[in-house]
């Protein structure tokens, strides 16, 4: 194939000539021949760890992914990321450090590709910020890229059910109300988790694949594959021939990262029934992009898409099962099909949607039942509703499908801290009819903006899924469902209503009116704001740092404003 120069390249003449061989001279060490330097550098950025289930399978991708660049006329380049484990961490003080480990991700794929001038980036991750950190990555540099997603795990069994990690987090909330033994409580730990791969619903992690699929960064059917099944692996030498066709061709990031292809993704999104953490992670990567995206934009596309797909955490099936129905391409061919979904929006593979989805049937497989026909869906419009409010003057975040009382009006029941909180509710302290609030979990509070999957798991463990409130300035796990009410902005820290709320003030969730309010009056908010201090932020390291830097949830908690 012809030369191709990087952007680096073309842009300083220090690196052309003999003034470049002391370049060659360091390649060379790392296995680099004359005929090398003459082909497209590409970084494959490897997110490895046998710390979590989603990353373990990874090294067998890079191998794959080398493999195949080089087939294709490229010299691969390996380099570690990071990853942490949300489910490993959650519940405990771990969880302050997955969302900083989004921008942690972002920063270091950002750092390689800068320094070493890298023609190309194809990233490969598993775990939930893998996917957001490397979209936020390929926006900044906006050189050719694809991600690789690690594939979702296959479901554990026990007792003629399905079970995913949420199973064991819900099994906790069962035995603390006596609803099932330690027996069954042990079998559940050991059955939820057969192997490799992210968590199995449409959780945080298959969401976002599925959102980056619909925005044409990863190839079709790619973000629903079992991390196990021999397709992931040819997908992913697929994925690496496209990416070099994409750098042959200059088909840049921001080519796809259009205002559609968010449009898309959101679409998308709210079809699958997919997590809340979605809004979050597309604020963030559209503000890399410099493609203008609003709270408010969830909520109008909400209107129009309908929850097409049955899965956990709120439905029954898995997200093996809906790759075998079709996937996402088969929903995106329904939403292109009528009107809400743009077909010229562009791919990776230089194809429009409309080109990618030409060969995909019109309805669903007969015969399944977890892609519901547009006529039938299983809720007329979408799941993740964007609410205002006293409580919340910058807006929330709220699955409001699948709950049987869509309002509540309550007590407030008030804790500091997700702990608290917790123990609360496994010591039966919560009653029905209660509205729970776990405030200073935002970006700045936390710091770190941690998932409540711990307390929302123990509440529908408890019977009180239907019956409780719970609104948060902290996030939700994918697996979270039930009313709650996440993303609360401003947050506590920063002074926000939420702040000054106070054990048994009513409080009213109102999903259909999109309303959160606190029934306490404009001048006693006065006076207690008056009386409000700000907590002290961490002092040193990372935490620290992400502090003082974050911006608000409402703006995707990004720290590079």
């Amino acid at each position: 194939m012809p030369e191709t120069f990087s952007w680096n390249r073309r842009s300083r003449s220090i690196t052309e000539g003999v003034q470049r061989t002391p370049n060659r001279a360091m390649l060379r060490a790392v296995g680099f021949g004359d005929e090398d330097f003459s082909k497209p550098i590409v970084g494959v950025a490897n997110a490895h760890s046998n710390l979590t289930p989603c990353n373990v399978g990874l090294n067998g991708l890079a191998d794959a992914a080398m493999a195949a660049l080089k087939e294709a006329g490229a010299m691969p380049q390996v380099f570690g990321t990071m990853t942490v484990s949300d489910g490993i961490s959650m519940g405990t003080q771990g969880m302050k450090y997955s969302l900083v480990s989004r921008e942690i991700i972002a920063d270091s794929i950002e750092a390689v590709c800068g320094a070493q001038c890298m023609d190309g980036i194809l990233a490969i991750g598993g775990c939930d910020k893998n996917i957001p950190g490397a979209l936020i990555a390929f926006a900044r540099l906006n050189i050719p890229a694809i991600f690789v997603y690690g594939g979702t795990i296959k479901p554990g069994h026990y007792n003629g059910r399905d079970l995913t990690i949420v199973s064991a987090f819900e099994a906790v909330g069962e035995y603390s109300a006596h609803r099932i033994g330690e027996e069954e409580l042990q079998e559940v730990e050991r059955h939820a988790c057969p192997g490799a791969g992210s968590c199995g619903g449409m959780y945080t992690a298959n969401t976002m694949s599925s959102a980056i699929e619909a925005m044409g960064m990863s190839l079709p059917y790619s973000s629903t594959m079992a991390a196990e099944d021999a397709e992931k692996t040819a997908s992913t030498a697929a994925s690496a021939a496209a990416l070099v066709h994409a750098i042959k061709h200059q088909i840049l990031p921001h080519t796809m990262l259009t205002r559609k292809a968010f449009e898309n993704a959101i679409a998308v999104t709210m079809a699958i029934g997919g997590s809340t953490n979605a809004v979050l992670h597309l604020l963030a990567i559209s503000h890399s992009a410099g493609v203008p995206l609003i709270m408010d934009d969830f909520e109008t596309i909400r209107k129009r898409v309908p929850v097409l797909c049955d899965l956990k955490p709120s439905g029954k099936h898995v997200t093996t099962e809906f790759h075998q129905a079709g996937g996402v391409p088969q929903v995106m061919r329904m939403l292109l099909d009528h009107g809400v979904l743009h077909g010229d929006a562009m791919t990776i593979t230089g194809q429009t949607v409309a080109d990618v989805l030409a060969s995909v049937p019109s309805h669903p497989p007969v015969g399944q039942e977890v892609i519901h026909s547009w006529d039938e869906p299983l809720y007329a419009h979408g799941h993740l509703a964007i609410l205002r409010g006293n409580l919340a003057t910058e807006g929330a975040v709220a699955k409001i499908t699948g709950v049987k009382k869509p309002k509540i009006t309550g007590p407030a029941r008030v804790f500091d801290s997700e702990e608290s909180c917790l123990d609360a509710i496994l010591s039966g302290m919560i009653r029905a009819g209660d509205v729970v609030v776990i405030r200073y979990e935002g970006p700045k509070g936390g710091p770190g903006m941690r998932e409540m999957l711990a307390p929302t798991s123990a509440i529908i463990g408890a019977g009180l899924g239907d019956l409780v409130g719970l609104i948060t300035d902290g996030r939700f796990s994918g697996g979270t469902y039930g009313m709650v009410v996440g993303h609360v902005a401003p947050e506590a820290a920063v002074g926000g209503t939420i702040a000054l709320v106070r054990e048994q003030d009513t409080i009213t969730i109102d999903a259909e009116a999109r309303q959160l309010t606190l029934h306490v009056s404009d001048a006693e908010l006065a006076k207690r704001r008056a009386m409000w201090e700000p907590s002290p932020p961490p002092r040193r390291g990372v935490l620290a740092k992400y502090a003082r830097a974050v911006s608000s949830s409402s703006l995707g908690a990004v720290t590079d404003l």
